[in-house]
């Protein structure tokens, strides 16, 4: 191996039992619940991401023709007669920005990737107006509101339905065959499961950030819970639905994005924002520190829909990114007048992988390129 990937795995195994001391530390010291375990060695046969810097010697260089050359080394060369090999380098990038290139394998497959700098963009936002951000799977991935009074959701069915594809396409592979069986065809549904699922955080949490820079808010709030999927118990099938979804991914990527933009983003804990009433103004207790005789003054009903105590029928998810909201309000001074009764009631809806439709036709300009329709008399636009 040439000196400057030689010396980038060093430096990453050496990270990896760093960060094994400080977890261990943090385990005798009552802080952390699961005892961490010692890096362990790569298995024989197996494959470890290779780092290349972008300066020093043996860096990679640009052609001229959008192609990366790798340098391999001389020790290389007088075993196998190899001196280099290169890989197209992405268009929409500049090389002189790259920092550090790496190709890693995963799941059959080599992949590029290129660590760069981003630049954080001047945005005029207001930081006492804030969005909401309630993460869920049964139906909605993200519900959305604001202190303007604006909500939305963010559909999530169609994830879980390609989510349920791939359960049901490996289940029928692997049957008869042990726990540990894996082969290529498995490599290749569990790549584009992935790539569905990195899509996905991509697009909702752009949609998120866009939301805010349209309407000048300078505060991102998300509910979270440590642990929640570890300590998940909503039954087989469920726990597989809401495992599989990447809320993490989705809540990191929206923190990515809020660096960019000089938007404050908050993180807090999401206890019974759920059950309790915002319009009735319950009050929200902390996990684990719920008075016996609290109750709330409404309850959540079927389809999504959450009654209050004078009977009116609010949207479930959208008054739980509400009640977050209200946890953080009094800290951060935001302002929450401009959250009534309409904003959790008409809520509008988005697709993430389905075009918006204008008079029952999809709005893009080479839909009827890309749409076919039914010759039968008064056809539906698909």
């Amino acid at each position: 191996m040439p000196s400057v990937p030689a010396q980038q795995t060093l430096l990453s195994v050496s990270e990896a039992f760093k960060s094994f001391k400080e977890l261990r530390s943090l385990f005798f010291k009552k802080e952390l619940n699961q005892k961490p375990k010692a890096p362990l060695y790569r298995k024989s046969g197996g494959m470890y991401k290779v780092t290349y810097s972008n300066m020093g010697a043996g860096k990679p260089t640009l052609l001229e023709n959008g192609l990366l050359r790798f340098p391999l080394g001389n020790q290389i060369n007088r075993w196998f007669k190899v001196k280099e090999f290169f890989l197209p380098f992405p268009t929409n990038l500049d090389f002189k920005k790259i920092k550090e290139i790496t190709i890693l394998p995963k799941n059959g497959e080599f992949y590029l990737e290129c660590n760069y700098e981003v630049e954080p963009v001047s945005v005029k936002l207001d930081i006492n107006q804030a969005l909401s951000i309630d993460l869920g799977t049964s139906a909605n991935l993200m519900a959305c509101v604001d202190t303007c009074g604006n909500s939305f959701l963010v559909d999530s069915r169609h994830a879980k339905s390609m989510n349920q594809l791939y359960n049901k396409r490996v289940a029928k592979h692997k049957e008869g065959k042990p726990l540990i069986y894996w082969d290529n065809f498995l490599d290749k549904i569990t790549r584009k499961r992935n790539h569905q699922m990195r899509d996905m955080v991509n697009k909702a949490a752009r949609m998120a950030i866009n939301h805010c820079l349209t309407h000048g808010l300078g505060t991102i709030v998300v509910g979270w819970n440590e642990g929640i999927k570890d300590g998940a118990d909503m039954g087989k099938k469920s726990n597989q639905q809401f495992v599989q979804m990447p809320l993490c991914k989705l809540k990191e990527r929206i923190k990515q994005l809020c660096e960019v933009y000089g938007i404050r983003y908050v993180e807090t804990e999401e206890a019974n924002t759920s059950c309790a009433s915002y319009l009735d103004g319950d009050s929200l207790p902390e996990h684990g520190k719920k008075p016996s005789m609290w109750k709330a003054s409404g309850k959540r009903t079927k389809r999504g829909l959450y009654r209050t105590q004078n009977g009116s029928l609010i949207n479930a998810d959208v008054q739980a990114a509400a009640n977050i909201l209200r946890k953080v309000s009094m800290n951060l001074s935001i302002d929450l007048s401009r959250i009534s009764r309409r904003c959790l009631t008409t809520v509008s809806r988005i697709r993430i992988w389905e075009p918006v439709r204008c008079g029952g036709f999809p709005r893009c300009s080479n839909w009827r390129a890309t749409k076919s329709f039914s010759t039968k008399k008064n056809p539906r636009p698909l």
